[in-house]
C-alpha cells in the first residue's frame, strides 16, 4: 500500500505533461486457440494488444475472485502468475518486456523518473493518456487506442484479490530475480504508469506485443 501513497504525493507535487504524440495505426487480430477478438494499436512503431488477454490457460490463470467469475474475465482479462504470463500471448505475440513499456513511455511523450521509495520508476502524467475511457473510478482519455483497463490484482502474501476498478497491473517478461518480475501499475489516485517488481506468485493482467 505504500507505493500507492509515494505515487499520489509525487504526481501532485509535479505538474509534468507528456508531449502530444498520436497512435499510428489500429486493427483487430483473433487468437486460433479459443476464437476470442482482440482490439490493436499500433505506438511507437510497436503492435500491442488494446485489451487485457483473456485466454484460459490449463493452470496458472484466473478470473477476478475466484475461478468461475466470468463476467470480470469478459471485460478485464484474466489475471496471471508470472510464469504463465510467459508463455500465454498467442503464437506471433508475446509478453511485453520491460523495455516494450519503456518504449511506449517515451511514444507518447512522458517522462520517466526514479521513485526512490519503491525501487521503481514512474511517467508523469501517462496514465489518463493510456486509460480506458469506461471501467475505472475515474476514467482516462485513452489518446493512443491503448485502452488500459484496471483488472485488479490477487496479492500473493495476503491472500487476496483487490483493487478491482481501481487499478491495473500488468506482468513484463523481465525478470528482476529468481522470486520477482516487473510489472506496471496504473492507480486512480495519481496520474502516473509506476514500474514496480514484486513477487511472481502474485496474479496480474497481460498485455501482448506483436513479435
Amino acid at each position: 500500500m505504500r507505493r500507492f501513497w509515494w505515487m499520489a504525493v509525487i504526481a501532485a507535487a509535479v505538474g509534468a505533461v507528456c508531449l502530444a504524440v498520436a497512435a499510428d495505426g489500429a486493427g483487430t487480430f483473433t487468437d486460433k486457440r479459443d476464437g476470442k477478438t482482440y482490439r490493436t494499436t499500433v505506438i511507437g512503431g510497436k503492435t500491442w494488444m488494446a485489451e487485457n488477454l483473456n485466454y484460459e490457460t490449463p493452470d496458472g490463470s484466473w478470473c477476478y475472485s475466484d475461478k468461475l467469475s466470468a463476467s470480470y474475465c469478459d471485460k478485464y482479462g484474466r489475471l496471471y502468475d508470472w510464469k504463465t504470463a510467459k508463455r500465454a500471448c498467442p503464437s506471433g505475440w508475446r509478453l511485453s518486456t520491460r523495455q516494450d513499456w519503456d518504449d511506449l513511455g517515451l511514444a507518447i511523450g512522458c517522462e520517466k523518473k526514479v521513485d526512490p521509495h519503491n525501487n521503481g520508476f514512474y511517467w508523469f502524467a501517462a496514465a489518463s493518456k493510456l486509460q480506458s475511457t469506461s471501467g475505472w473510478w475515474i476514467n482516462g482519455g485513452d489518446e493512443y487506442g491503448f485502452s488500459a483497463l484496471p483488472g485488479g490484482h490477487y496479492f500473493f502474501p495476503e491472500s487476496k484479490f483487490w483493487a478491482i476498478r481501481g487499478h491495473g497491473f500488468w506482468w513484463t517478461a523481465t525478470e528482476k530475480d529468481s522470486g520477482s518480475a516487473y510489472s506496471l501499475m496504473i492507480s486512480v489516485t495519481n496520474g502516473a504508469l509506476g514500474e514496480y517488481p514484486e513477487l511472481k506468485n502474485n496474479r496480474n493482467s497481460v498485455r501482448c506485443v506483436r513479435d
